[in-house]
Formats: C-alpha cells, structure tokens, sequence
C-alpha cells in the first residue's frame, strides 16, 4: 500500500498526492458518455405543482457519480426526460467546480491608511451615538 490511502464507500474516492495532502483522484470526465457510465441513476416520485402527472410518475431523477461520490437531484420539470438532462448538467458543473484547484489566499495586512480611516470612522459613529445619550444631571 505505498501511497494510497484505504477507500471506504462512504467516502469519496481519494488518494495520497505525492506532497502527502489528500486530494480527488485523477481529473474526471465530464462528457455526457462518461457520465452515464460512471453513474448510478435513480427514478423518485417527486413533490410539488404539477398535478395528477407529477404526482403518479417517477419524474424525479437521482444521480450519483460513483468515482466522486457527488450526488445531484433534478425534480423542476413534469418530465422524467427533461429532469434527467438537467441532473447530467448538473451533475458535470459539479465535478468540474470539485476538480478546479483551490488558491491558497495570502494573508495581507491593512495599510497605516487604511487603518487611520478606520479609526477615524469609529470616532465619528462613537460622537453621534454620544449626542444621542440622555443628559446627565
């Protein structure tokens, strides 16, 4: 086991990088034969508008992509079809924003300028919360 961490179903499948740090398997396919190959699609009654027709038909469409573990519902439309495009749609907006590499952000800290005009706009609110406070006698 050189490298590699034990996958559990429960989790998303993940390896060791080579720095050490967990991270998503090799980048996914988000073509729409991929896809359907690598997913597990599931037929719901869902809730809502739509009548006798939404109510009595499986229209809701459950996807869950194996590799990943990323799960998209689609239950807008009254038709199985039209719900089942746009949980592909989703379902591939989702693994591409899962395998976009995330900045590490660079801690900055306020100029001298920035500051002084910070404290400049406390002593203003400080003197009219003041001017509002009952007189003292």
């Amino acid at each position: 086991m050189d490298n590699q961490q034990e996958i559990t179903p429960s989790q998303p499948n993940r390896q060791a990088r080579s720095d050490g740090q967990p991270g998503m398997t090799p980048p996914h396919q988000t073509d729409r034969a991929t896809l359907e190959r690598e997913s597990d699609i599931t037929y719901f009654v869902a809730s809502g508008p739509g009548g006798q027709h939404r109510n009595k038909v499986e229209t809701g469409v459950r996807l869950v992509h194996r590799p990943s573990g990323i799960t998209v519902t689609a239950t807008e439309r009254r038709s199985q079809h039209a719900n089942r495009e746009v949980a592909y749609a989703r379902l591939a907006e989702r693994i591409e924003q899962a395998q976009r590499p995330v900045t590490p952000r660079k801690p900055t800290r306020p100029s001298a300028t920035v500051r002084e005009r910070r404290l400049e706009s406390k002593r203003r609110t400080s003197a009219i919360k003041r001017l509002r406070a009952a007189p003292v006698e």
